[in-house]
């Protein structure tokens, strides 16, 4: 498979994609604000889960630094509003069913689990400026402490510019 993970300074890829709330969600719709799009294998599990909670109890400190944080997966709106219901998530989710949005990401990927070979969603995180470039990427993300990792990044990216 190509490897075709924008790179920091990139322009990053155009998307539109629906919500939890069945609302089309564009790229072009955080035009002048910073972005952090980070894609996640599926609702409800573990480290997913532990992401997701994560980013949420980050949410005040990002949009203070004027940041908006989108997740993708390939499950269904249905999916994304029982997953922020059950832990009550203040983050966009979006639905990416055939994975259109994570292959012009980078994050359809070849995995292995168990001695098998599939397709799935391989956990990236990239942050986007507010003029649409890619800033930074994180692939073969732990979900653990990652937010926490994105936001000392935003920090410093606004720091330095």
């Amino acid at each position: 498979m190509v490897d075709n993970i924008p790179q920091p300074g990139e322009k990053a890829p155009e998307f539109s994609a629906t919500n939890q709330d069945s609302h089309q969600v564009s790229l072009r719709d955080f035009l002048g604000q910073w972005l952090v799009l980070y894609f996640y294998p599926k609702d409800d599990t573990p480290g997913c889960t532990t992401e997701a909670k994560d980013f949420t109890e980050l949410n005040q400190e990002f949009s203070k630094l004027g940041a908006k944080i989108i997740g993708v997966s390939t499950d269904s709106e249905k999916s994304h509003c029982k997953f922020i219901s059950k832990h009550n998530l203040s983050i966009t989710l979006l639905s990416d069913p055939e994975h259109q949005v994570a292959q012009a990401y980078g994050a359809w990927r070849l995995k292995k689990f168990m001695g098998k070979e599939y397709m799935g969603v391989e956990r990236s995180t990239f942050l986007i400026t507010p003029d649409q470039i890619i800033a930074y990427t994180w692939a073969k993300v732990k979900a653990k402490g990652h937010a926490v990792e994105v936001l000392t990044q935003l920090r410093q990216l606004i720091e330095t510019r």
